[in-house]
C-alpha cells in the first residue's frame, strides 16, 4: 500500500511515517517505480509506534520496545521495567506541573486584575518578586 493509505490506516501523518523510515524504525519495501510500498507488517509496526508515542514513550523507548516486540525470547519483565520507568517519569511531570500550577495560582490571586500597572505576575516573570498591594 502507498504512504497515503498507510498514514490513514495507522492514524499518522505521512511526514511522521517518512521520519520513522529516516531513523530506521520502519523499512518499507520499494515498488518498481521507487515509491514506498507498505506491507501489513509495516502497518502493524506503524500502529505500534502510534500507540506507544500516544502513551508518551520517546523515540528511543519505542526503538527498544520494538526490539523487544521482535524478540520472541524476550522477558516480559524487560517490557514491564520500561513501562514502570515511564510511569515514574509521568509522576515526576505531574509533580512539576502541580508546582507550576500552585505558583501561577498564587500569582493570579495576588494580582488585582484592574487598570493599575502594578502586576505581581509581571514582577515575578521579571525576577522582581511579587509586590502585593492592598
Amino acid at each position: 500500500m502507498n504512504i497515503g493509505r498507510a498514514a490513514e490506516e495507522a492514524n499518522l501523518p505521512p511526514k511522521t511515517i517518512r521520519y520513522y523510515e529516516e531513523i530506521d524504525l520502519i523499512r518499507p519495501s520499494r515498488a518498481p517505480n521507487g515509491y514506498r510500498d507498505y506491507s501489513e507488517a509495516d502497518l502493524h509496526r506503524l500502529r505500534f509506534l502510534q500507540r506507544a508515542r500516544s502513551l508518551g514513550f520517546t523515540i528511543e523507548e519505542c526503538r527498544l520496545l520494538l526490539s523487544l516486540y521482535d524478540d520472541h525470547n524476550r522477558a516480559s519483565s524487560d517490557v514491564k521495567a520500561i513501562a514502570l520507568g515511564k510511569i515514574g517519569a509521568i509522576d515526576r511531570k505531574i509533580t512539576e506541573l502541580a508546582a507550576l500550577r500552585a505558583t501561577l495560582t498564587r500569582l493570579v490571586e495576588t494580582c488585582h486584575g484592574d487598570d493599575r500597572p502594578d502586576c505581581p505576575i509581571i514582577d515575578d516573570l521579571a525576577g522582581q518578586g511579587a509586590r502585593v498591594e492592598p
